[in-house]
């Protein structure tokens, strides 16, 4: 089982990270973040496909075809916390070493989108002290993992929680 979680962890975690890094530097580049919010999330969904292919492998190739919504679900998480937790380390890589005024060029982003939007100026200062709170939030480096497994451990835990549900399978007596 473990070799099972490590392997399809790994593979998910690389193929969501690789996808982070060119979508982070094709947004950096256009400042389109609303397409980069949707390639962001389809990325994950591609990468925890392999939830499902981990647990269905363990199902069919270790556990002679069998195998029960707890044992399911446990390997979906794992295979999801090795995954985000390397999602979470090529952000902070990425973001410190790569793209240091990301948060700068985001929040000047939403700011003004809040503008354009026609918001009256107590809405627009509301957004403002927000943003600035956000960003002074943001460096604080706990404050920015949590957030950042914020973004990726539910999708990844929604994948898991289906796979399970979906391939959970009782012996024939």
């Amino acid at each position: 089982m473990k070799r099972t979680i490590l392997v399809f962890g790994l593979i998910a975690g690389c193929i969501v990270s690789f996808l982070m890094v060119l979508n982070v530097t094709n947004c950096y580049r256009q400042t389109d973040y609303d397409t980069s919010l949707w390639l962001g999330y389809a990325s994950m969904i591609i990468a925890f496909s392999f939830v499902f292919i981990g647990i269905k492998n363990y199902r069919d190739k270790h556990n002679q075809g069998v195998i029960g919504f707890q044992k399911a679900f446990t390997i979906g998480f794992w295979i999801t916390i090795i995954a985000s937790s390397m999602y979470v380390l090529a952000w902070l890589i990425d973001y410190h070493f790569f793209i240091p005024d990301f948060m700068e060029k985001y929040s000047a982003h939403m700011i003004a989108e809040a503008k354009s939007s026609g918001l009256p100026q107590i809405e627009l200062d509301k957004k403002m002290a927000e943003m600035n709170h956000f960003k002074e939030m943001y460096k604080n480096p706990v404050f920015m993992i949590l957030m950042t497994y914020a973004e990726i451990l539910p999708v990844g835990l929604l994948i898991t929680l289906i796979s399970a549900l979906i391939l959970k399978k009782k012996a024939i007596e």
